[in-house]
């Protein structure tokens, strides 16, 4: 395949951070290659399009990616071709929507090629109207959200490779500056997830969003109401997995999106509480998320650790915000469809994170601290602490964190009893052994054997359960609850 020749480069000059109170730093170019690097699958797809007669280029965020040095995630292709046509140029491919997309296998991997596509209206401020095929890949690219997005790499037939770029997006790549392709307000009000993807974008290549375009995120932020939960949910995830989600949660929430978006989390900013001086309890959580470790689970209860603290708040103090919260964490995730697993373990680290360890702590309390989080969760319940710690401006093992981790580790070694299910005895050994029959006496008999497992695990053998659980029976309360 034949390359491009570098070209001349474009001048860069800083670009400003705009925050609420305009203009408060800037930051340095960055430098951007002459030409991406096409893998060479992608540049078979190609190369077979431009043999079929077909005008062919990768565009959008596989080709910012590309020049800015990174390992793009995926490479999308554009073409003149009819869906049609490529179907007939690739015989192993998929179309199975409107949007003039076809899905071509090609060594082991999945690449999707697009009809160029021209402008239409967005009534419900998401979804196109109607789909209409465009003649050249200027008009196509007229039509992107952004202007490092807007850009393409590629050839008609009998030309050779060159970029296109209409709306100076290598410029606006060099410059680490995000701006919304033509007018932002129309942009925004095509397609309200543009907003969501501004900041998220903002934060997970560290780009400034220009001011403009920033301004229109604030005037338009209440299309974000039409929005499905599935897509906010998938930018949010996507926006926490940078190395410091702060900076697209704040440009949201100064923008007023988060209000929207998030209501639970706009209403932190402006409490006040006994951390770091000048800094309110949103500031807390944003800096709670950015030490958290890149885990999905983790990252979303370090957003979400603190939500209840605005409702628990008295005298104060706010008593009882972990279990407040805990259940905001679920109706929040709930209301963006997260899946039903992920917002339990969220909930269950917030109603957790409130815990108080002490040197003094017995073996025993350890291992009931275990079997109250559960193993499978302390992982995250310790990072989470350390994040919050970090977050109110301790050092990340205040709170002994290092040594109840070491702790909670040899207990598990020690593969210890934790719950019910390990006991050496169940319910149908009592039944069979003993003649007790099911019921409240069973039920209290095996958890109160369990806590005597837990606190001495060489207790968990069959016949000494069993010969405490005969002594239990002829305990006095015990035979009360069984007396007819």
């Amino acid at each position: 395949m034949n390359q491009a020749s570098p070209g001349r480069k474009p001048s860069v000059e800083p670009s400003v951070r705009v925050g609420p109170g305009g203009p408060v730093g800037s930051v340095e170019p960055v430098d951007i290659g002459p030409q991406p690097q096409i893998p060479t699958p992608v540049a078979d797809l190609l190369a077979t399009l431009w043999r079929g007669g077909q005008a062919a280029y990768v565009v959008g965020g596989c080709l910012r990616d590309s020049l800015l040095g990174r390992e793009p995630a995926d490479w999308d292709l554009t073409t003149d071709a009819t869906p049609e046509r490529v179907q007939a140029l690739f015989p192993r491919s998929v179309y199975e929507n409107r949007f003039g997309t076809v899905v071509v296998r090609h060594r082991g991997s999945l690449y999707e090629i697009t009809a160029f596509r021209r402008d239409v209206s967005y009534s419900d401020f998401r979804h196109p109207d109607a789909v209409e095929f465009g003649d050249s890949i200027e008009e196509d690219l007229a039509r992107r959200d952004f202007t490092v997005n807007a850009m393409a790499w590629g050839a008609r037939p009998g030309e050779d490779p060159a970029l296109v770029d209409p709306s100076g997006g290598r410029h606006d790549l060099g410059r680490r500056l995000l701006r919304a392709v033509g007018d932002p307000d129309r942009r925004f009000g095509e397609d309200a997830l543009r907003m969501a993807r501004a900041v998220r974008l903002a934060a997970t290549l560290e780009f400034e969003v220009e001011p403009e375009t920033y301004a229109a995120i604030g005037r338009n932020a209440e299309l974000a109401r039409h929005l499905s939960g599935e897509r906010v949910c998938a930018e949010l995830l996507k926006l926490l997995a940078a190395t410091r989600p702060s900076i697209g949660l704040r440009l949201m929430a100064d923008s007023g999106l988060l209000a929207v978006i998030a209501p639970e989390l706009a209403r932190q900013r402006g409490i006040s509480q006994n951390k770091i001086a000048g800094e309110d309890l949103w500031d807390h959580t944003l800096r709670t998320v950015d030490a958290a470790p890149n885990r999905q689970v983790v990252r979303l209860a370090a957003l979400l650790h603190d939500a209840g603290k605005p409702d628990a708040l008295a005298d104060g103090h706010f008593h009882g915000h972990e279990t407040v919260g805990a259940a905001m964490a679920r109706d929040f995730l709930a209301r963006l469809h997260a899946p039903r697993a992920l917002q339990e373990r969220v909930a269950h680290l917030v109603h957790h994170h409130m815990f108080s360890y002490q040197p003094s702590w017995s073996d025993a309390a350890v291992r009931r601290f275990i079997g109250k989080v559960g193993p499978g969760s302390i992982d995250d319940l310790l990072a989470l602490r350390a994040a919050d710690n970090e977050g109110s401006g301790l050092a990340a093992d205040a709170g002994h964190i290092a040594e109840l981790s070491s702790r909670v580790g040899a207990e598990l070694a020690a593969h210890v009893v934790l719950g019910r299910h390990q006991l050496a005895i169940d319910g149908n050994d009592i039944i069979a052994e003993l003649g007790l029959p099911p019921g409240q006496l069973l039920g209290r008999l095996l958890e109160d054997l369990t806590e005597r497992v837990v606190a001495e695990p060489a207790l968990n053998d069959r016949a000494i359960l069993l010969d405490l659980a005969r002594q239990a029976i002829s305990e006095p309360p015990l035979v009360e609850i069984h007396t007819p």
